[in-house]
């Protein structure tokens, strides 16, 4: 009999990345790459799991910039240009290893996936990976939930309400956009969370969101068991909170399994190992950088020594570890069962990405996690949390507090000395922008168009995705410059407006380069 249940929620983003005017753009290789490594591999994990009548569950949000882009004409062109490049080198590599006994296997390897992964994308999902997450949502097996608009860290932005309502609500327009119903559920980028936040949510008749779980436990009245029952707010949306114990297990480079000897080193990428004018041609405008194909094993972190990676023992340890994970959640459920006197319900949450992209091994951990976990005589059952909700409603009244999954779970990685400056720029532009908007509530013409662009730049300068870039130094550089260029561009059309002089030339410009939203309705900030 089961005495507990185990949510698997998976959280798909990436910032939104588009230069139509360049004819390769180096960072637009991270979108292509986590298709190829985690979006795809997944979908085709997922499909086989539903026609194998694996009586599975999973969560899964799909963030409003990562569907924007998967459904864009020009980046899927580009992708495909990607796939026959990366086909190619692969080919390249079989010859290059032909007498080498260590990696010649390995080679074949990765020209049969990359031959696989443009089948699948090509023949199979038709080139609209969107609508193969639709067909998994309509499966049953597959709760799909939003993100905000475009993966604002909200609680740095409540000193505008209406910035912070425009990203809720316009991800809950855009997902019923393309899903064809509205969303139950939300996941808090960063799962940043301010109280204030919790009647906006409930405004866009969202059911539920997650949260880190201090979150839970700073709560009034805090409880340990919050973290493991269902709790409602003030305005009524079902918290369900994310258990560190779980997530650690599998997250953690160090002490999770991802950083085990035997699986596939992530940095030993042939994009940087071999010579410069053999790999050059496959490099976005030569700059070195990943290519997916990878000979080493982690080996010992200690060391820049690496030894070849061996596919076969690497699966086999994918699959003792979901072995492991199902055995530690069912000790785990008996103890919370025999302390809290409850039918735990433990949320395990990741970035989607881990999965293949950082982790190679990791779709075949979760294939195994799903098999195995649905088993019969477990003493737990996957479950969605809209199921959840409805077979163990909550009765309990909280008000979590602030709170991240972020460093010291607070707002550390967000507000910190290297990036906090974006903020007084952000409030000033999201100001600005409700004034706008209210003193052009009848707007048309070139005029509604400039509206509609200036809400698209504020939006994604909101982005999290750069101030998190500024504070890991990673991309740092390049973050600061997206961040500058989107806010430049909403106070230059901000003046234009406001002037009554716009540039008609310039629009067009900025509405074919960030054309997010086509359906944007400025007014949104009108109140």
């Amino acid at each position: 009999m089961g005495k507990g249940y185990l949510i698997i929620m998976l959280h798909a983003h990436l910032p939104y990345i588009r230069y139509p005017e360049y004819e390769h753009f180096l960072e637009e290789n991270w979108l292509y790459e986590t298709m190829t490594e985690t979006y795809i591999p997944l979908i085709n994990i997922f499909e086989n799991l539903v026609d194998d009548n694996v009586d599975f569950r999973l969560s899964l949000s799909l963030s409003p910039p990562l569907v924007e882009m998967l459904n864009d004409d020009l980046l899927m062109n580009r992708y495909q240009q990607y796939l026959c490049k990366l086909i190619e080198l692969s080919e390249k590599e079989i010859y290059r290893n032909r007498k080498d006994v260590r990696h010649r296997d390995l080679a074949k390897m990765y020209s049969k996936r990359f031959l696989r992964i443009r089948h699948l994308f090509e023949n199979v999902y038709r080139r609209d990976l969107v609508s193969a997450f639709r067909g998994l949502m309509e499966s049953g097996r597959i709760e799909l939930a939003v993100s905000s608009a475009t993966h604002a860290y909200l609680p740095a932005l409540m000193t505008e309400p209406a910035a912070v309502n425009a990203q809720i609500q316009l991800a809950a327009a855009h997902f019923k956009k393309y899903f064809g119903k509205k969303p139950a559920g939300i996941w808090l980028p960063e799962c940043g969370y301010n109280p204030k936040m919790d009647i906006l949510l409930k405004d866009a008749g969202l059911k539920y969101f997650f949260l880190e779980s201090h979150g839970a436990l700073g709560s009034s009245p805090g409880s340990r068991k919050n973290i493991y029952k269902p709790v409602k707010t003030p305005s009524g949306n079902t918290v369900f909170a994310r258990d560190s114990i779980a997530s650690r297990q599998v997250w953690s480079a160090q002490k999770g399994y991802p950083g085990d000897p035997d699986y596939r080193d992530f940095y030993r990428d042939i994009g940087f190992d071999l010579d410069y004018d053999y790999i050059k041609p496959y490099l976005p405008d030569g700059i070195r950088t990943f290519t997916g194909i990878k000979y080493f094993r982690i080996t010992n972190r200690k060391s820049d020594r690496k030894k070849s990676y061996n596919r076969a023992k690497a699966l086999q340890k994918a699959k003792i570890h979901a072995e492991n994970f199902i055995e530690s959640r069912q000790r785990q459920i008996l103890s919370l069962n025999k302390r809290l006197k409850i039918n735990p319900v433990i949320t395990a949450a990741f970035d989607a990405e881990l999965f293949g992209h950082w982790w190679f091994e990791g779709p075949e951990w979760l294939d195994h996690l799903l098999r195995k976990g649905s088993g019969k005589g477990k003493l737990f059952r996957f479950i969605t949390p809209s199921e959840f909700i409805v077979k163990n409603p909550a009765t309990e009244i909280l008000n979590p507090s602030l709170s991240s999954w972020g460093l010291k779970g607070y707002s550390a990685t967000w507000i910190d000395p290297s990036n906090s400056w974006v903020y007084k720029h952000m409030h000033r532009a999201a100001k600005c922008m409700r004034e706008i908007s209210g003193k052009n509530i009848k707007a048309r013409g070139l005029v509604k168009k400039a509206l509609n662009q200036a809400a698209r730049e504020l939006l994604l300068a909101q982005a999290s995705d750069w101030a998190f870039m500024m504070q890991k130094d990673k991309a740092s550089e390049f973050a600061t410059r997206k961040f500058t260029e989107h806010i430049v561009n909403f106070f230059a059309l901000y003046q234009e407006i406001t002037s009554g002089s716009i540039n008609r030339e310039r629009l067009t410009f900025l509405e074919h380069k960030d054309n997010i939203f086509s359906d944007i309705d400025f007014r949104i900030y009108a109140g």
